[in-house]
């Protein structure tokens, strides 16, 4: 009699956990595979149970999936590292290392340990063995699949992990069969070789395939994750990846590459699908109304009321609002041997004497400074704005201030008995909620707010960028969407109508909300991104569309939306480094933005000027030509890489 899922979780997933936890499994290929020193480089836990002809027993698969995701665990730091060292919004301190040193620098060489493919391609090679053995016909006594979530899970991972190798490297060879032997390795090797237009065809058709493979089943594949209960405190849910972000990313991808307007929508519509179904069916998965703001009624600007960073910590229980929705798990200690190093390079910390390695760039600084806070008084009916100068970096958009906290007086050397100036991130640090303090040891992938960030990203390329604005400024609903396609012509009514964001379950926050006054029962739920930090943005006079108009006239309005679209990228950009500084995605996103525009120039000059606009020539410490897109890649030993 075969066990249903629930069955392997609560038994096999119990014993797995008992001699795996927490997270530092090991594989037991027993030796079966030899060594050879290249990137397809084999140890013996790199595949896992690769003795066993197929998987089709709880053990095994359960052990397989842990051992997918101790892989994952590898490649965990140096994807935050790789996206935000190489960006503007960071720079690095005089005790950085200078591994890290020459990852900013885009001075990576062959023994700079963020620069090992061989990690990417063990968890690949633990997909496509799970991938190929994974007996996915079979049933248990009640006709139901027992082990397609697994199987679903494989296949995304294996999508976002080519992604983020070929991202990198710019050219990847490219292998979907599992490598058992050194033979095999070095054919792989020599074999052929994917740019990102190739990933992302074959990971969009694979993934298509599996959505379609399984619509009339009787599991919802796009939703369907392994049950395994809790992992060191966390459910497992948080530690897959969810089909239609991923293949979200992948149409981003390919449409910035090909400019086809057709799948900017695409891929608008597969984000959508995410948070339409995250819940269930036509369930709501809102932005929320976390912010920073000033304390209402102050006239002093001196005291902030922030919501917005405590939707950093790590909770463990899945919640149908939770922001986070994927990460990569970490251990709580060193010993553990799954620790993430990200706590004690962003923040003073004991283990690093109280000197970090990673600090908000100055370029970080001027942006956050740069916006307008806007403040409504009691009334509803006038505001005002945050005045210049303020210290603490307190002038601008509050979300710099909420997360990053320097202090002249930290800490005490435990010698002299002086105190340490500290400066941490609390995005990696120590985040307090109500009467709960959690450390954050996770390495977070996907948040909620990407989501609707990477929406408006599609929008405004599809040709709507008073959408993608609305996203900013109010946020999303049904009534927002039928105002908004007013704007645009007949043909794109249907492509507006396939989005319902109905008002009972998305409310938009209105001023009365911002300011106390509302008496409404209703439940609103939805701001724009921009007043997550940035005041109540519907009143900022200093953030409009321009030539917000309805314009008849086919050609004239062709114009306008270019118009349009040019500015909406712009904010688009500033809000991706207010939202999500420090998270691991700059580099990538201005990569993907350059790419678009087919103009180098707009990655280069953002990263030359991270010490700040008035920075002199050859300042940033970077002596490569960032306006050539080859030196964005990495190379290793000349065997991938451009």
């Amino acid at each position: 009699m075969f066990l249903s899922h629930k069955d392997i979780s609560a038994k096999a997933c119990r014993w797995c956990l008992s001699i795996l936890a927490p997270l530092t499994w090991g594989g037991v290929g027993g030796g079966l595979l030899t060594s050879c020193s290249d990137f397809f480089d084999q140890e013996s836990d790199h595949v896992i149970y690769a003795e066993n002809e197929h998987l089709n027993n709880a053990v095994d698969s359960v052990y397989s999936m842990t051992g997918i995701l101790s892989k994952l665990q590898t490649i965990a730091d140096r994807t935050i590292l790789l996206g935000e060292l190489r960006g503007d919004l960071v720079d690095l301190t005089s005790y950085a290392a200078s591994d890290l040193r020459d990852i900013a620098d885009f001075n990576i060489g062959n023994d700079n340990p963020y620069n090992q493919p061989s990690d990417y391609y063990a968890v690949i090679n633990n997909c496509n063995y799970f991938i190929a053995h994974a007996d996915t016909a079979l049933r248990n006594s009640r006709n139901e699949y027992v082990f397609m979530r697994e199987y679903a899970a494989a296949r995304t991972i294996r999508a976002w992990t080519y992604l983020q190798l070929v991202l990198n490297y710019g050219s990847v060879p490219f292998v979907t069969d599992p490598i058992l032997s050194k033979e095999s390795a070095d054919v792989a090797e020599s074999g052929t070789r994917y740019n990102l237009q190739q990933v992302c065809d074959y990971f969009i058709s694979d993934l298509e395939s599996l959505r379609g493979q399984y619509t009339n089943a009787e599991i919802d594949i796009a939703n369907a994750y392994p049950e395994y209960g809790s992992i060191g405190g966390y459910n497992v849910r948080f530690f897959f990846f969810p089909l239609d972000i991923v293949l979200g990313d992948l149409h981003l991808w390919r449409a910035s590459l090909n400019g086809n307007r057709e799948e900017f929508k695409t891929a608008a519509q597969c984000y959508y699908r995410y948070i339409n179904e995250r819940n269930g069916e036509n369930s709501a998965y809102p932005v929320g109304d976390n912010y920073v703001r000033w304390q209402q009624g102050t006239t002093t600007w001196m005291s902030m009321l922030d919501s917005w960073s405590t939707t950093f910590v790590n909770y463990p229980a899945f919640t149908t609002t939770s922001e986070i929705i994927t990460l990569i798990p970490g251990g709580t200690s060193r010993s553990d041997g799954s620790y993430s190093e990200l706590r004690d390079l962003f923040c003073s910390t004991l283990d690093n004497d109280y000197q970090p390695s990673i600090m908000p760039s100055l370029a970080m600084q001027e942006i956050s400074e740069s916006q307008a806070f806007c403040a409504p008084d009691n009334t509803g009916f006038n505001v005002s704005y945050a005045p210049t100068g303020l210290t603490d970096h307190q002038s601008g958009d509050l979300r710099l201030a909420a997360v990053w906290t320097e202090d002249e007086h930290g800490a005490t050397d435990q010698a002299t008995g002086e105190y340490i100036e500290t400066s941490s991130i609390a995005k990696y640090g120590i985040v307090q909620r109500g009467m709960t303090t959690k450390s954050v040891y996770n390495v977070r992938i996907y948040r909620k707010q990407m989501l609707y960030w990477r929406m408006a990203e599609a929008f405004n390329q599809a040709g709507y960028p008073r959408l993608a604005f609305k996203i900013l400024e109010t946020g999303l609903n049904n009534e927002v969407l039928r105002e908004t396609e007013a704007y645009y012509a007949e043909q794109d009514t249907a492509f507006f109508r396939s989005f319902d964001f109905p008002a009972i379950r998305y409310g938009l926050y209105t001023t009365e909300d911002w300011i106390g006054t509302s008496t409404m029962a209703a439940n609103h739920n939805t701001i724009g991104m921009h007043t997550r930090g940035s005041g109540w943005t519907p009143m900022n006079d200093f953030y409009r569309l321009p030539n917000d108009t309805i314009e008849p006239d086919a050609a004239k309005r062709s114009q306008l939306i270019a118009e349009q679209q040019q500015f909406v990228d712009s904010l688009l950009l500033d809000e991706n480094a207010l939202e999500f500084a420090f998270e691991g995605t700059r580099f990538y996103d201005l990569m993907r933005f350059a790419i678009r525009k087919g103009d180098p120039s707009v990655l280069a000059d953002r990263v030359y000027a991270r010490r700040g606009r008035n920075a002199a020539a050859g300042q940033s410490g970077i002596t490569v030509n960032l306006r050539d897109q080859r030196n964005w890649y990495l190379n290793w030993n000349n065997k991938i890489g451009l």
